[in-house]
């Protein structure tokens, strides 16, 4: 019975540190997307009229 549990809780974690790991990837892919959006933002500012 005990054994049963242990193993569950070894999948649930591990799936939990996959999970982690793809939520920080996507965090930092959307960080720099994010970056290099306003720094093309920042340099044709001139061009850009309200």
């Amino acid at each position: 019975m005990s054994e049963r549990i242990y193993k569950t809780m070894k999948s649930v974690g591990t799936s939990n540190l996959v999970f982690g790991i793809c939520i920080i990837v996507f965090g930092i892919g959307v960080g720099v997307t994010t970056i290099i959006n306003g720094g093309r933002l920042l340099s044709k500012k001139s061009d850009i009229l309200f």
